[in-house]
C-alpha cells in the first residue's frame, strides 16, 4: 500500500477554480468508482493551502487517480494556478482510526 501527501498553495484569485476542479474530480470518483483508491483533499485554515492524501492499495500499480479524466485536466493547468511548487511526499503510516477507512488502529 502506498500513501502519498501533496500540499501546494494557489494564488488567491485562483482558489475558487482550484476547488471546481477538485470537485468535478471527485463527482468523476464517485461515478467510476475506481478499485484501489482512497482520497482526500482539504483546504488549510489560511484559505490557499491545499492537500491531498491519496492511499493507493496495490504499491506496485499506477495510481488509478491517473486514468480519471477530472484528475488529469486538475493537474493540467496546476503550476499555473499555484505560487509555490507542490510538495509531493510518501507517507509512512505509524497508525490510524478510521481515517483510511480501516475499522480498527493500524
Amino acid at each position: 500500500m502506498k500513501q502519498v501527501m501533496v500540499r501546494y498553495n494557489v494564488k488567491p484569485e485562483r482558489v475558487e477554480e482550484n476547488e471546481e476542479l477538485v470537485r468535478a474530480v471527485y463527482e468523476e470518483l464517485r461515478r467510476t468508482e475506481p478499485a484501489g483508491l482512497r482520497y482526500a483533499t482539504f483546504k488549510l485554515d489560511d484559505g490557499v493551502t491545499f492537500v491531498h492524501l491519496a492511499v493507493i492499495e496495490r504499491e506496485n500499480e499506477d495510481s488509478p487517480l491517473s486514468r480519471v479524466r477530472a484528475f488529469r485536466e486538475f493537474k493540467e493547468h496546476l503550476d499555473d494556478r499555484t505560487d509555490e511548487g507542490r510538495l509531493r511526499t510518501e507517507l509512512d503510516r505509524v497508525g490510524s482510526y478510521r481515517l483510511l477507512g480501516d475499522s480498527s488502529e493500524q
